[in-house]
């Protein structure tokens, strides 16, 4: 064993600052078993982090902040896993300036956001919503015919499916409504001269039945589906975004659905999460879908995530760090 490898030092705490996250299905303990000592936190405020973390010198978290202020006195850590792969939460000047090394998750969660995705575009395909809450108010069990016809429904095959974002994610839920028959139409970067293969921006909003959004969250496409570019859809076109709530600006879009200039969105992230209470995209409103940010959720992609926070605190341990990040 090389000296400076990390085993070598005594009583090493890891924490887990939001266990929660995760769900209370899933089973930690081949992370928790890597280390003697663990303190596992359900969740954790913004005022005790640095309290919490004091005394570790391995931090799992997924999204709680760990900045200057609470890095200052984490005079033991080395390590820290997010449990996510975004790593928005941590500040890499801190980390880098302490030599705290910081590793994520990756494509862990694929299947689940892929199938999430086909789901809400058949949901709104195919008015599912709409018809479960006419039968729950009764208006099936009172039609003098056998079914009911009051929503739209169409077919997906055959239908334009532009996709911004074309990563891990992207890639794969292209491949899958592909087929299923649908044409994939994949955007350039918004403000950028098309690629080869790719589309310009305005171009995919303009000519495709459904858009749906794959990319980061940073200053280019912060809020780059607004009241310009949701004008450029088509009026029976429909919005998917399981990327990051800050992709859309949120009353532009609700503005766009009650006026009828989309046909309808499905949402799975928001701006602030949890969501307040006033948040506008929480308002009743029939042709818009939102679900708590659980696209990533499946139990299989949860165990995936179990799974690689466990490599990494092991390729840690073994001075052979695996998926790190520098930002």
């Amino acid at each position: 064993m090389e000296p400076s490898d990390p085993r070598l030092d005594d009583d090493m705490l890891g924490v887990v600052l939001d266990a929660d996250s995760l769900g209370k299905d899933v089973d930690l303990s081949p992370v928790t078993q890597l280390l003697d000592d663990w303190q596992v936190h359900p969740f954790t405020r913004p005022e005790q982090v640095a309290e919490r973390i004091k005394h570790a010198t391995v931090v799992l978290t997924n999204k709680i902040a760990l900045d200057e202020s609470s890095l200052s006195s984490a005079w033991a850590l080395k390590f820290v896993s997010v449990m996510a792969t975004g790593t928005n939460n941590i500040d890499f000047l801190a980390t880098a300036n302490r030599g705290i090394k910081v590793s994520n998750a990756l494509a862990y969660g694929t299947p689940s956001v892929v199938q999430h995705t086909l789901a809400l575009i058949l949901n709104l395909s195919t008015s599912f919503h709409r018809y479960q809450a006419s039968i729950s108010r009764g208006d099936w069990q009172a039609s003098n015919v056998f079914c009911l016809l009051d929503y739209p429904i169409r077919e997906i095959a055959g239908k334009q499916l532009g996709i911004v974002g074309y990563g891990e994610l992207g890639k794969a839920v292209g491949t899958v409504v592909a087929a299923l028959g649908m044409k994939v139409v994949v955007s350039e970067h918004p403000g950028r001269e098309p690629r080869e293969g790719r589309t310009k921006f305005e171009e995919v909003l303009r000519t495709s039945d459904y858009i749906s959004l794959h990319c980061p969250l940073n200053d280019a496409t912060s809020r780059i589906i607004n009241a310009d570019t949701l004008a450029l859809m088509k009026q029976d076109a429909f919005l998917i975004n399981t990327a990051r709530g800050g992709l859309v600006d949120p009353y532009d879009l609700v503005s766009c659905l009650q006026a009828g200039n989309i046909a309808g969105a499905a949402i799975d992230v928001l701006e602030q999460e949890p969501p307040t209470l006033n948040d506008p995209l929480l308002k009743d409103i029939p042709n818009l879908i939102v679900t708590p940010h659980n696209a990533w959720a499946a139990i299989e992609s949860r165990n995936r995530l179990i799974q690689q926070s466990r490599e990494n605190i092991e390729g840690f341990l073994k001075g052979k760090p695996v998926r790190l990040v520098t930002q």
